[in-house]
């Protein structure tokens, strides 16, 4: 199993260890409830150093990018982000993704950690022939750490030779160096708070989490981050995201930009939306104390299975079970009154406005 190169601090600090997508992974210190509302009310440190960095650089760089992503890399420019899907032929999501574009002719892509395999394997295939540019695989000798919170920026800008962290507006980035760590500051995070991920040389990382908690910021896990980006509303691969779904009915259908040129999948989609979705994704607020999970499945009033959980929880800012679910598009619209099927128990639900928790930025 592979092992960030903080796997010896989490231990040391008492976390929980779990395998996930191949690695040994903190789930929670203190617990993911009192790291949701460190998230929520002061600043979360989480490592994610699992997922995966694809370096794309050369002339070539951009109308590749273009070709193979589903948003409009025309709209951002150097040091900024921009969030993207990867899309089989037939539509359905390969993996969503964070492009950052450095400079000029100079791309990082960001994949999920369950994915990197198969992520790399696929854009390497689509590569082959197209242009003149660079592919190179980082994901072993970088770190990523993501300083989540209301208190997030100031922390992290206190921390920084040049003081501008705060400077910075959501998906920009900046070279800068952070206790003293020469890092990659991006304003970008998958909590639905405020706050930055900081990208480093793997042996740096270590000594950059150490300067982090000194500053006060708590330690998180991955159980804490998916109740934080449930909360959201963030889709993720492999439960709102899949390769046999379209992203219209994944909540994801903003990140599609049908009018730029021909991308791999556009087609699809695009019949897709002529046709008209039969699915939708919705947020679900559990009436009674009940807790929904994936795969639970989705009732009408009338006791008709009209979809599935795709992700459920218990959200301690919400305080209620709260689940994105795929259901039929008729039985969609908000305040609609539905029922999910926990173990043989019927427990009523409510269709709800998305996303749950929002604070403004």
């Amino acid at each position: 199993m592979k092992k960030t190169s903080l796997n010896e601090i989490h231990r040391a600090a008492g976390a929980t260890m779990v395998p996930f997508a191949g690695w040994d992974m903190p789930v929670s210190y203190a617990g993911t409830v009192s790291e949701v509302e460190a998230v929520r009310t002061n600043a979360g440190i989480f490592d994610v150093s699992h997922m995966g960095e694809v370096r794309v650089t050369g002339p070539g760089a951009f109308a590749f990018l273009q070709s193979i992503t589903t948003n409009d890399l025309a709209r951002i420019g150097p040091k900024q982000a921009q969030y993207s899907l990867l899309l089989n032929p037939n539509g359905g999501v390969i993996d969503d993704i964070i492009i950052y574009e450095l400079a000029d002719d100079d791309f990082m892509v960001v994949v999920n950690a369950g994915c990197k395999d198969k992520d790399w394997d696929w854009i390497r295939a689509h590569a082959s022939g197209s242009g003149s540019f660079l592919l190179n695989d980082e994901s072993d000798h970088t770190a990523l750490i993501a300083v989540q919170g209301p208190k997030a920026i100031d922390i992290v800008n206190d921390l920084s030779d040049s003081s501008r962290v705060s400077s910075l507006v959501r998906f920009e980035l900046r070279e800068d160096v952070v206790g003293g760590i020469r890092c990659l500051v991006a304003r970008t995070g998958y909590t639905g708070e405020d706050g930055c991920e900081l990208f480093c040389a793997w042996d740096d990382a270590p000594d950059l989490w150490e300067k982090l908690t000194a500053a006060g910021v708590t330690p998180a896990g991955l159980g804490a981050r998916d109740v934080l980006r449930l909360e959201a509303a963030y889709p993720l691969y492999g439960h709102e995201l899949l390769d046999d779904v379209s992203p219209l009915e994944s909540g994801a259908g903003w990140a599609v930009k049908t009018k730029k040129r021909d991308f791999i999948g556009k087609s699809a989609v695009v019949d897709k939306k002529t046709a008209g979705v039969d699915r939708k994704l919705v947020g679900l607020r559990m009436v009674e104390r009940a807790i929904p999970r994936e795969g639970y499945p989705v009732l009408s009033a009338g006791g008709t299975v009209i979809g599935q959980v795709t992700s459920g929880t218990y959200s301690p800012t919400v305080k209620a079970g709260i689940a994105l679910a795929r259901v039929d598009v008729a039985h969609s619209t908000i305040g609609a009154e539905l029922i999910v099927d926990i173990r043989g128990r019927q427990q009523k639900a409510t269709v709800v406005e998305l996303p749950f928790y929002r604070n403004g930025v």
